[in-house]
């Protein structure tokens, strides 16, 4: 007998009974289920000619809605140091942006392709990958800011509008830079993502995002993919609006392993736009991840990244972030990398961080979010209706303490149904995406799970 059948089977023989920690009503709608499941990069296309590892197919099942290109350059398999930034696309900033020779899209094609390929829309950042070496060498304030936007211009009209033998591949969002506030404190002497001072990224945004704006009225130009600094953000936000500068969607990024952090971070970006007149514009939280610490914490945050740890709170945060006032999410990383929970970076076999993303499409196909109660914080839970009136519930147990092993039950009501069979997908420490049915009775289910994992429960 399954393991997780058997201690139910103890639980019900010696009396247990739980008042229902899901409460789901699938008469009372909530709205879409949202693109919880954008991540940063595409897959990766296995070369015959030279190694075989790809994970093309297993991508593709996923339906990632948007990825977007970020560090693109630091993979191989995407075309490394000459794909995607601005510096590899336009390598000598002196030639004429009007030149079709002047640019390298070669590699950036093919990587583009082979998202759109998987279904997935591109996501594009416009600028340069984090740098991390002793000198930098990409990511200075462009010595002629007008110019870097007309070159920009030219990528987009490559992608867009068959420019330069290019494609018509329809890319709606376009993102200036990356994290600008990053070294706010240090900007002089260690950049990382900007070599220059707030007042010049100011400069440099209002003159790009409105030669972009002016030239592609009907794309998403925005920016500017926040690290964490939200003063810096208010004063951005404040310079936007003083100088009429568009604004078409806001980026911000997060790193924690803390819940409920980041449901208050997605509050107060919420409250920060709306304060500063920018109510209708999405709040995109374009990076994030399970972080512990940077620096004594870091290594152990990375193992928990590809374990179920990650995977549990990638879940959690994905069904937390349905219910707040953030337009869409995009996990960092799914480049075969330390940040990748989804993909082992050396086989890029799918790992455990894989099927919340498995398991989240099963509720993008639905469609529609229906109303679930949850009286448990350690217990996170999605539901989904299809329009033939099935569903489906993502529910995740996830805990920021390492020192939590117990088994717990978990009782779920669904209001107006019946008796039946329930299809339970259990992803924990043991078990990957594992089917486990269960039986309801007069609405009720039933089951166990560990301190981090998570079930999509299929009421067929």
């Amino acid at each position: 007998m399954d393991k997780h059948l058997a201690i139910l089977a103890v639980l019900l023989l010696s009396g247990f009974v739980a008042s229902a920690q899901v409460s789901i009503d699938p008469n009372v709608t909530v709205g879409p289920i949202k693109p919880m499941n954008g991540v940063n990069n595409g897959p990766t296309m296995a070369n015959a000619k030279e190694q075989t590892r790809g994970n093309f197919y297993e991508y593709k099942v996923l339906n990632i809605p948007y990825a977007r290109t970020h560090d693109s350059n630091y993979n191989s398999g995407y075309g490394g140091p000459h794909t995607v930034d601005i510096s590899a696309l336009f390598p000598d900033f002196d030639r004429d942006p009007d030149d079709p020779s002047a640019y390298d899209f070669t590699n950036t094609d093919a990587y583009l392709k082979s998202m759109m390929a998987a279904g997935t829309q591109v996501f594009f950042r416009l600028g340069e990958s984090i740098e991390h070496t002793v000198k930098q060498y990409n990511i200075f304030p462009p010595k002629d800011y007008l110019k870097w936007a007309k070159i920009c211009e030219h990528v987009i009209r490559h992608y867009n509008e068959g420019w330069a033998d290019g494609f018509h591949l329809g890319i709606k969002y376009w993102e200036i830079w990356n994290e600008p506030d990053l070294d706010i404190e240090d900007w002089k002497t260690k950049p990382h993502t900007w070599g220059g001072s707030p007042e010049q990224f100011y400069d440099f945004y209002e003159v790009a995002a409105k030669y972009l704006d002016r030239v592609f009225p009907d794309l998403m130009i925005g920016g500017p993919a926040l690290c964490w600094q939200e003063q810096w953000a208010e004063t951005f936000l404040k310079r936007v609006r003083q100088k009429d500068v568009g604004l078409d969607f806001f980026s911000w990024h997060i790193y924690e392993r803390r819940v409920p952090e980041i449901v208050a971070k997605v509050r107060r970006i919420r409250d920060l736009l709306d304060r500063n007149g920018f109510k209708d514009v999405p709040s995109i939280l374009n990076e994030w991840n399970y972080i512990k610490g940077w620096t004594d914490e870091y290594v152990y945050s990375l193992s928990e990244i590809g374990a179920i740890k990650g995977a549990a709170f990638t879940s959690a945060v994905m069904s937390a972030c349905q219910d707040e006032p953030v337009d869409m999410l995009m996990y960092y990383d799914f480049r075969p990398s330390s940040f990748n929970g989804a993909f082992d970076p050396v086989t890029y076999r799918p790992a455990k961080t894989y099927y919340v993303f498995y398991a989240w499409d099963k509720l993008v196909q639905y469609g529609t979010q229906v109303k679930a109660t949850v009286a448990d914080n350690e217990l996170y839970a999605t539901a989904a209706r299809s329009a033939d009136g099935h569903l489906r519930v993502l529910l995740t147990r996830y805990s920021e303490d390492r020192n939590i092993t117990k088994v717990r039950p978990f009782r779920i009501e669904v209001e107006g149904a019946g008796d039946g069979v329930v299809y339970a997908y259990l992803t924990d420490k043991d078990r990957t995406f594992t089917e486990i049915p269960l039986e309801m009775k007069g609405g009720v289910v039933e089951g166990v799970m560990d301190p981090d994992s998570f079930v999509l429960l299929d009421f067929k």
